[in-house]
């Protein structure tokens, strides 16, 4: 029987961004940008958190245009700060305006996207979980991502917040093997 992931439960928002985003793979570079920044976020909180705020945020953040957001200063601080649409900690704020300026250097080298698939062959990988109990926190390639992206400057970034990143991104297809969506997501990854 084909059962849905049950991380999700059952609030439709939650099943809607499992049934059409998580594990799609994304290879737009700011979309990334964006998806790790909410990770940021999410760090001490649960992800249904961050997405009932993600339109906030997006309104919040300039619709996360990393080189608007690496200009930003005290000003757009104390604007966030103040913003209850969004999660307001100063540090987590901070960190995105560093993250875009550090998104930005490697944007104009490699790119950000292929910074990140270069890893993977450029295609996502399929580790065939049976059971949600089978899906780690982090691994090593989340481990050696979170070093290099702390090095070149990015914060809130260790390898569980870069785990659920590259799920969420379809870097890895974490949908166990009996969840419908495994199978449809396995296959835009060969696509």
């Amino acid at each position: 029987m084909n059962e849905r992931c049950t991380w999700c439960g059952d609030d439709p928002l939650y099943v809607a961004y499992h049934d059409t985003e998580w594990g799609v793979p994304e290879y737009d570079s700011r979309a990334l940008w964006e998806k790790l920044v909410l990770d940021g976020f999410q760090a001490g909180l649960s992800w249904i958190t961050i997405l009932r705020k993600r339109d906030n945020f997006r309104a919040a953040f300039e619709g996360f245009d990393p080189e608007r957001i690496a200009s930003w200063g005290e000003p757009e601080i104390l604007r966030c700060l103040a913003d209850p649409g969004i999660v307001r900690h100063r540090g987590k704020i901070e960190a995105t305006i560093g993250n875009a300026r550090a998104y930005l250097e490697i944007e104009a080298g490699p790119g950000f996207a292929p910074y990140l698939w270069d890893r993977t062959g450029g295609r996502p990988l399929q580790p065939m979980r049976a059971a949600m109990s089978d899906i780690p926190g982090e691994t090593d390639l989340s481990k050696q991502i979170s070093k290099d992206l702390k090095a070149r400057g990015f914060r809130f970034v260790g390898p569980t917040i870069v785990y659920a990143w590259m799920q969420a991104c379809g870097i890895v297809n974490d949908h166990v093997v009996t969840c419908p969506r495994h199978a449809e997501v396995r296959a835009l990854g060969e696509g």
